[in-house]
């Protein structure tokens, strides 16, 4: 890939997937081809912006409500709340119980339905009340192992759109899917997710093996409850994805804690 493919592959990566100013070009087949291999880029962001608040955090004293305020939000700080439309309109679908050509009619609907809303306050919810948890070390431990899982949701949804079916023959994943190079895309997500299953290993071997375990076995289930419900991946599922690996990381990390502090 020659350089500036690279740099616009990237720019356009972040236009798509995050709300960072950046320059504006014209999305082509080319530049589109490697998007998705450089989604897990945009995580890296969303991690860096999260220790940076904690170290902050931990300089101002700051208390833990406002700690776990401000980080339920720098997600969406970050990406501009796309992956979270993917959540909404999930909910929608699945709370709706209709047919599978209904449920992808809601996923397209730009209209937010009573359980998008409900689904996004409560995701919101538990996503701050797990940040008051953690306290001192364990709040840098927390932080951390969610800054990588920011960067490891994002592999493990690239590696999902260019390995599952799409759903449909149009929207937006189908046309970055179509575009682009699945078998490179796929090993550039390999890539991120042993480089993030390092990381978590190297920091903290159990918890380490508890998160890869839960996003292993969440991923299992994601696959096979698209495939019955919708008979593929789409954009909006892709979010979804995202956004409950995330939650689902944060869910292990203060479980973790939660069962050490009752050994200790």
């Amino acid at each position: 890939m020659k350089l500036r493919e690279l740099a616009e592959s990237v720019d356009v990566t972040f236009s798509m997937y995050s709300a960072i100013p950046m320059p504006q070009i014209e999305w082509n087949e080319k530049n589109m081809k490697y998007m998705l291999a450089f989604l897990p880029l945009v995580g890296v962001a969303q991690a860096a912006l999260l220790l940076g608040w904690t170290a902050l955090s931990g300089c101002l004293a700051v208390n833990g409500v406002l700690f776990a305020a401000v980080a339920a939000l720098i997600p969406l700080l970050v990406t501009g709340g796309i992956h979270m439309d993917g959540l909404c309109d999930t909910a929608d679908a699945l709370a709706s119980h209709q047919t599978r050509e209904k449920k992808l009619e809601i996923l397209k609907d730009s209209h937010t339905g009573a359980f998008a809303v409900i689904g996004c306050c409560a995701y919101l919810l538990l996503t701050f009340a797990l940040w008051t948890q953690p306290e001192g070390a364990q709040r840098w431990l927390a932080a951390e192992t969610a800054a990588v899982g920011a960067v490891l949701s994002r592999a493990i949804s690239a590696f999902a759109v260019v390995s599952i079916p799409c759903a449909k023959n149009s929207g937006l994943v189908h046309a970055f899917s179509s575009a682009a190079q699945k078998s490179r895309v796929r090993a550039a997500a390999v890539v991120f997710l042993l480089l993030c299953a390092v990381l978590l290993l190297w920091r903290n071997p159990l918890l380490g093996v508890c998160v890869l375990a839960g996003c292993g076995l969440h991923l299992i289930y994601f696959y096979h409850m698209i495939q019955k419900q919708f008979g593929g991946i789409t954009g909006d599922l892709a979010g979804y994805l995202v956004q409950m690996t995330e939650l689902l990381i944060l869910l292990v990390s203060v479980l973790y804690m939660l069962v050490g502090n009752i050994v200790k």
